[in-house]
């Protein structure tokens, strides 16, 4: 059975690199990549890239799928408070699911309440909010903190992937004689 992932997109100036170098990293693991925004058609990147949305975030459910990626730059900010954005994020971390976020969007995370007491890095400018609500940020490339992968942002967008697909592949390898 193939491994899942959602990525949320920002319909409008989602982060290019962001979305399509994990997406390429997660695709060429094995894993059926489903992308979703607030509504489906074709989403802009900031620098141009085109998407096209399989799913509307009000559809998704969290339970369909392995890893739950949040997509950063300028457009991600219109997540922060979104209560479908932050309930896909609850629902995936409370079934153990791997959730991640990169650039801006762990400030999803840290908003619906996930990053407490956990290392978390994003975007520094997204530094005092994760402080805010109780994340320990540590403001390198790369985050790994239990079920939840943050990173900085572009430069580390490929070392992102490559976390989640051995994230996933940790967690998918329990089974109840683990005692898990």
């Amino acid at each position: 059975m193939g491994r899942k992932a959602l990525m949320i997109i920002a319909f409008e100036h989602f982060r290019d690199e962001e979305y399509a170098e994990p997406k390429k990293v997660l695709e060429d693991a094995g894993f059926a990549v489903t992308t979703a925004s607030v509504k489906t058609g074709t989403a802009k990147g900031k620098y141009g890239m085109e998407a096209p949305v399989d799913i509307a975030l009000k559809d998704v459910k969290a339970e369909d799928y392995d890893t739950v990626v949040f997509v950063g730059g300028p457009g991600s900010h219109g997540y922060f408070n979104d209560p479908a954005a932050q309930a896909i994020a609850r629902e995936a971390h409370d079934a153990g699911k791997i959730v991640a976020a990169i650039c801006a969007a762990p400030s999803i995370l840290a908003n619906a309440g996930l990053l407490k007491g956990r290392a978390a890095t994003g975007f520094p400018d997204q530094g005092p909010n994760l402080k805010a609500k109780g994340a320990r940020f540590t403001g390198r490339g790369l985050e790994i903190d239990g079920n939840i992968i943050t990173a900085d942002g572009p430069a580390h967008a490929g070392e992102f992937g490559e976390a989640i697909v051995k994230g996933v592949n940790w967690v998918g390898g329990w089974t109840a004689s683990d005692g898990k």
